[in-house]
């Protein structure tokens, strides 16, 4: 991947020399009908606020003269200035966000706590002790792997943990959020003393804010050129949080089938392990909130309310699945902390 003869250990070593900025906290909307496919976003103007700077910057992602790697989108690209010869919205946007975020510089279930999975793939641990034990002998590598659950459950923390993790272990992440700002990620994470800042500055960490509906109308894009990012980032997880505001983008259930299969498979093509967050469904806790995402994955985790007759209400975690892995099949207790989620693996329920 290079642009205007940079390559792409040069964009790399770029990117991780350069001082990030802060992302601000960006306007987010769904609605895809108003003036403009986006109105004013984080990616406009950079006297607006923009997060990812003046598109006149020397990025090797501007695309002005020369071939862009990425692909001409024309004058009619509804992310490219209209009086200029600048490229799609990728190149600007997407690519600019990375290379920006990329700157900144409890006791065992003896029922499976000594078997080992016979299989060659290998495997990582998720970072939540007693989820972990759970799991007989670990999570398979480029795994894709979705959090379902309502609102509060601890979708975001459950991702920002999986990466700390990661991160403590000397591997390079991405958290990509559509719902939340840079800043308010990096607060949620800093709050909890898991050193964000120092990850990120150290080029180890790349934070990305996007709006769900540039993502949804970019999506070619950047479906195309993820896995060569994540390549060159080097990275050995990714989070995206969530699939939900994705999947919204589309009415038509037979185009947010095909946008989101593809996707996904996109991140399968990437080679890194992956989280997705997912809203659960109004009517099932038990499913998705559009029944998809749990059937493209490798594994699901389950996080739901669980109430008693007493109606003292619990948080519960519950493993629906894990390809080419054994793992315990119960029901059991976690607590939301500062120092993240831990679940009680010996206790039961009520």
């Amino acid at each position: 991947m290079s642009d205007n003869g940079q390559d792409d250990d040069d964009w790399f070593e770029s990117a991780i020399d350069d001082d990030g900025e802060d992302g601000s906290d960006p306007e987010q909307t769904h609605d895809a009908e108003r003036d403009g496919p986006f109105g004013d976003t984080t990616f406009g103007d950079s006297e607006a606020g923009s997060s990812f700077g003046d598109t006149e910057s020397d990025s090797p992602f501007d695309g002005t003269g020369g071939d862009s790697p990425f692909g001409d989108s024309g004058d009619d690209s509804p992310f490219g200035d209209s009086g200029g010869d600048s490229g799609g919205l990728f190149e600007d946007d997407f690519a600019s966000a990375f290379e920006s975020a990329g700157s900144d510089a409890s006791g065992g279930d003896s029922e499976f706590a000594d078997e080992d999975f016979e299989s060659d793939i290998p495997r990582i641990d998720i970072g939540i002790e007693g989820l972990d034990r759970m799991i007989q002998g670990g999570i398979p590598e480029r795994h894709l792997i979705v959090t379902v659950g309502s609102a509060g459950t601890g979708k975001t923390t459950f991702g920002l943990q999986f990466l700390h993790h990661g991160l403590r272990n000397g591997e390079n992440c991405v958290f990509i959020t559509l719902e939340q700002s840079h800043s308010a990620i990096m607060d949620t994470a800093n709050d909890r003393g898991w050193g964000f800042d120092e990850y990120e500055a150290n080029g180890q960490l790349a934070v990305v804010d996007l709006d769900p509906v540039e993502m949804a109308n970019s999506l070619d894009n950047i479906r195309g050129e993820l896995p060569s990012l994540i390549e060159d980032f080097d990275a050995d997880r990714l989070v995206l949080d969530s699939v939900s505001l994705l999947e919204m983008m589309y009415d038509q259930p037979a185009k947010r089938r095909t946008e989101v299969f593809d996707f996904t498979r996109s991140l399968k093509k990437a080679g890194v392990t992956t989280m997705l967050t997912s809203e659960a469904s109004e009517d099932n806790p038990y499913a998705s909130r559009h029944g998809i995402i749990e059937y493209l994955t490798d594994a699901v985790f389950i996080l739901q309310y669980v109430r008693s007759e007493t109606r003292e209400t619990r948080l519960a975690v519950e493993i629906q699945k894990i390809r080419n892995a054994n793992h315990s099949r119960e029901t059991k207790p976690y607590e939301i902390t500062m120092d993240g989620i831990s679940v009680y693996q010996q206790a039961n329920i009520f």
